[in-house]
């Protein structure tokens, strides 16, 4: 049964007869974290004073939020940041296996893969991934495929082939730290039970890989949401694209711009919270106790506020 704080004890002669006078706590005052919210909530006053007197029609914005050329950018955003994640996610756990491999070919194309990928820019790469037919007019894999270069490099496959590429070399980089923090007796451990390699990668190491793996992977995914705004350079109409279209038509440039911020916010937002709870969902095997979700963090809040006034 909760009994509640202790109560002070009131003052009174002690077991020797010493009087002793009631503790009276005095609470720190913190001028600082006063002073310094009052700066930032002027800066941030300051700031919205400055754009809501700039010359920017607001009410363009709230009208183009939800234009259907806008939305269609905006899937395009998600169908080339997910299949690019993806493809990168494949690469980077294929490369990862071949850099911890003991055979020095494999280990090295990998090395030579990450340095090459991680050392240039990715709008350089999607640049030349857009370039390709000025050097190869065809793409033949004798009887398997034949065709036109121009007609394969779509922006479609110039954005996937630019942004997964470059993404699986941070990937493999990812997952090869994800593998190493596995202690080896794991490993050993399986093939004294008469696993493969393979399989104690994928029954045993992989699994509990995954704690590691998960936070910066969902940095990467989050990342590249915002990344795929460069494949506009290579003619491929995703949400910066579609906004900056309509912002050369309809003399409203920098509204779209505020339009297409608004989205990649709510975009981050959203798999932000995702990536918490998947976070929260690995983790069960490494803390005693989860810790709390923002729903049960404002539901104790609220009780205890709740308690606070049955009190008085």
């Amino acid at each position: 049964m909760d009994k509640g704080p202790a109560a002070t004890p009131p003052a009174g002669p002690g077991a020797s007869g010493t009087t002793y006078e009631a503790i009276k706590a005095i609470p720190v005052r913190h001028y600082g974290r006063w002073i310094s919210a009052v700066v930032v909530a002027v800066l941030l006053a300051w700031l919205v004073y400055a754009f809501s007197q700039g010359k920017i029609i607001w009410a363009t914005v709230g009208d183009k939020l939800f234009d259907p050329a806008v939305l269609a950018g905006l899937g395009n955003t998600i169908i080339i940041s997910i299949s690019a994640m993806a493809l990168g996610l494949v690469l980077g756990i294929l490369f990862a296996v071949m850099r911890l491999s003991n055979n020095p070919v494999t280990s090295f194309v990998s090395w030579l893969y990450i340095w090459f990928f991680r050392g240039t820019p990715v709008y350089v790469q999607l640049l030349v991934w857009f370039s390709l037919p000025l050097i190869f007019q065809y793409i033949n894999l004798g009887p398997i495929y034949k065709n036109e270069t121009v007609d394969v490099m779509t922006p479609f496959m110039v954005a996937l082939l630019g942004l997964g590429l470059n993404e699986g070399a941070y990937m493999a980089e990812i997952v090869r730290a994800g593998i190493q923090s596995v202690d080896e007796g794991q490993s050993e451990a399986s093939h004294a039970l008469g696993m493969t390699r393979t399989q104690t990668m994928r029954r045993v190491v992989l699994p509990q890989a995954m704690r590691v793996i998960i936070p910066p992977t969902g940095n990467e995914f989050i990342n590249m949401l915002k990344t795929s705004s460069l494949v506009s350079a290579v003619q491929y109409t995703e949400l910066l694209r579609a906004s900056s279209n309509i912002g050369s038509t309809a003399g409203a440039v920098i509204e779209m711009y505020f339009v297409a911020s608004i989205w990649y916010l709510a975009l981050t937002s959203v798999f932000s919270v995702g990536q918490y709870y998947l976070e929260r969902r690995y983790a069960r095997g490494s803390l005693r106790s989860l810790p709390p979700t923002p729903f049960e963090r404002l539901k104790a809040n609220l009780n205890m506020f709740r308690r606070t006034e049955v009190a008085k």
